[in-house]
């Protein structure tokens, strides 16, 4: 195998390498600290469970959580009750961005979809529009070749 090769940093490399990282955590900082008005939300629902991810009006995620975060393991993720402690725990979080309107986005099948948007609702938030982006597939799979017999 032979000896390892050890490189040493210069102060100036390491100097610089730590400033990227502080302007990095600045930058996600100024996010959460950031006045937002309107957002989006993205509620994906499955069988296994329930994710709620709200961003701004760009598209940077400013905060998210799942039914399995909430604390529900198993198929307790996938209800409706949990998908609501998903929201409400979601709306502490953002307390601080003054978040009042959303647009949501629905994706999935799942009994959590309907009870999420409801909690959303109740948690103060203004819903502007629901949509449906579930994908769904136009003309399916390539059947197989038929058999020879």
């Amino acid at each position: 195998m032979g000896k390892k090769r050890i490189i040493k940093q210069t102060t100036e490399e390491v100097l610089r390498e730590k400033e990227a990282r502080e302007v990095a955590v600045k930058g996600k900082k100024e996010v959460k600290g950031k006045k937002i008005v309107r957002g989006k939300a993205y509620i994906q629902s499955t069988y296994n469970n329930t994710i709620i991810t709200i961003t701004d009006s760009d598209g940077n995620v400013l905060a998210w959580e799942s039914a399995g975060g909430v604390g529900f393991k198993g198929p307790k993720k996938a209800t409706p009750f949990a998908a609501s402690k998903a929201v409400e725990s979601l709306v502490r979080k953002l307390a601080k961005t003054g978040l009042r309107e959303v647009m949501v986005f629905v994706k999935g099948i799942s009994s959590g979809r309907e009870a999420a948007i409801r909690a959303l609702a109740n948690q103060g938030i203004d819903i502007i529009s629901i949509k449906d982006v579930t994908p769904v597939p136009h003309n399916g799979c390539r059947p197989r070749k038929p058999r020879r017999v």
